[in-house]
């Protein structure tokens, strides 16, 4: 739970850092995005679905158990995309936030509904994902904290586009902040419910389903928003970079630990 408290939370760090900063730093912001998508992306594969896989496949199988690591990771892919579909796309805020845009704002009535809209959305998106953090730590603290920090580096630069419109709306630095903020909280709370909603059938078949649905939220965020908006805001290769090294610090940690 503190886990994903910590990733929620990282929106609120958005917001604070709109107002310590002038111009945003495209170059980190694009490497900080593929360091979070290398993260999320080498855990998938190398630690969630493959534990998910050789489980299920030992309990029941090769065929039935790869049958359902294989539904169960694509059932995850199709959650996150039906959330993204029923969110409308000028409303959907799923991807990084510019400080810049803060200048450029208009101040009208409509700023204030494209906020709370923003929050919203960015709490619906946060349902899955904390669910992810959560089960990730119950099985390995260390995947866990891989998880949460992959997670709280692609929530911050969505804490500006929450604290971008508030701001704007309402004048005022507080409601921005604790809007954007509050928006995070869904993390623990979808953690929280998913626990509870699942605990009466928790045994390692359902764990590991959930694991493999986990992997498939992580992959599709990774590839459908990270990795397209760390390209956008990056010049040259540093997106990629960024990719590269979080799949090779995660392989380490992992090793090491």
């Amino acid at each position: 739970m503190l886990l994903t408290l910590i990733a929620g939370g990282a929106t609120g760090i958005g917001s604070a850092l709109a107002y310590l900063t002038h111009r945003t730093k495209r170059n980190l912001l694009s490497a900080a995005l593929g360091f979070s998508a290398g993260v999320m992306i080498y855990i998938s594969f190398m630690e969630l679905l493959r534990h998910a896989q050789d489980s299920l496949t030992a309990a029941y199988g090769r065929v039935p158990g790869g049958a359902v690591t294989i539904l169960s990771f694509l059932g995850g892919m199709m959650l996150i995309a039906g959330i993204d579909y029923f969110i409308p796309s000028y409303e959907n805020p799923h991807e990084a936030g510019l400080v810049e845009e803060m200048e450029h704002a208009d101040e009208n009535h409509k700023l204030h509904r494209l906020g709370l809209l923003t929050a919203v959305a960015i709490g619906i998106h946060n349902f899955p994902e904390g669910i992810a953090t959560f089960f990730a730590a119950m099985t390995d603290p260390a995947v866990g904290i891989s998880v949460a920090v992959a997670i709280a580096l692609h929530n911050i630069p969505e804490g500006i586009s929450i604290s971008i419109p508030i701001y704007y709306a309402t004048g005022s630095r507080r409601k921005a902040f604790w809007y954007s903020f509050l928006s995070g909280l869904s993390e623990p709370i979808g953690a929280l419910i998913g626990f509870l909603a699942l605990r009466p059938f928790l045994n390692s078949m359902l764990i590991d389903i959930v694991f493999a649905a986990v992997a498939g939220i992580m992959v599709f965020i990774s590839l459908d928003q990270l990795v397209p908006h760390a390209k956008k805001f990056g010049e040259g290769h540093q997106s990629v970079y960024g990719l590269i090294s979080g799949m090779a610090i995660m392989a380490v940690t992992l090793l090491l630990v």
